[in-house]
């Protein structure tokens, strides 16, 4: 996995603070479906923003499993939020804006 420096980490920080949450977080936790979403969505997008709206309780724990489930880095966990970071493969470009 990409490591990631200390000046990319805070333009990331910065860029995830004017997301909305694409995913939230349900009562069911980290089902493969959830994971399944989230892996679509950082197809699309390399930084999303998760919000947990149950488990709250247990967020210090699940942040980092949402990161390793998904191949993508913890940018920060603040609150009930996470945003997580997936570069896009080289090569790959988004047909829609070609």
């Amino acid at each position: 996995m990409l490591l990631l420096n200390n000046a990319r980490i805070r333009d990331l920080k910065a860029r995830g603070q004017l997301l909305k949450p694409t995913l939230r977080v349900g009562k069911e936790g980290l089902t493969p479906q959830f994971i399944a979403a989230l892996n679509d969505a950082l197809k699309h997008h390399e930084l999303l923003k998760v919000k947990f709206d149950h488990l709250k309780d247990q967020k210090k724990e699940l942040a980092p499993q949402l990161a390793e489930k998904t191949g993508s880095h913890l940018v920060t966990r603040v609150g009930n939020v996470v945003v997580l970071y997936r570069p896009k493969p080289p090569g790959k470009t988004n047909p829609a804006t070609d």
